[in-house]
């Protein structure tokens, strides 16, 4: 059954997708529809995020010694200050591991 929904969930993707992508079909979106999708990509990383960063099994965990949320404060705070994915990514993962060591 997982496998089933998992298929049709990338068929619908795919679908939507290519619709907007192929040039002989005469389908374009208006600006606020375009300014409401510009909102998308940030709302599903949030979604995707969220949980990983603040949930330790089951529970809230809002502490000092949660690595996970500390590589993520890194890798907002280099992304902000430098805008490369690779300081971003590389801060992020040093505090993680850093952190993890010493809690």
């Amino acid at each position: 059954m997982t496998i089933v929904t998992i298929l049709l969930l990338a068929c619908v993707t795919f679908g939507t997708r290519y619709l907007f992508l192929i040039k002989r079909l005469p389908i374009r979106l208006g600006p606020n529809m375009r300014l409401l999708l510009s909102f998308s990509g940030p709302g599903v990383l949030a979604a995707i995020l969220a949980p990983i960063l603040l949930v330790r099994g089951g529970q809230l965990q809002l502490t000092l010694a949660n690595p996970y949320l500390w590589g993520g404060a890194a890798a907002i705070a280099a992304a902000w200050k430098t805008g490369n994915i690779y300081w971003t990514i590389g801060a992020g993962m040093l505090v993680f591991i850093g952190v993890g060591q010493i809690v």
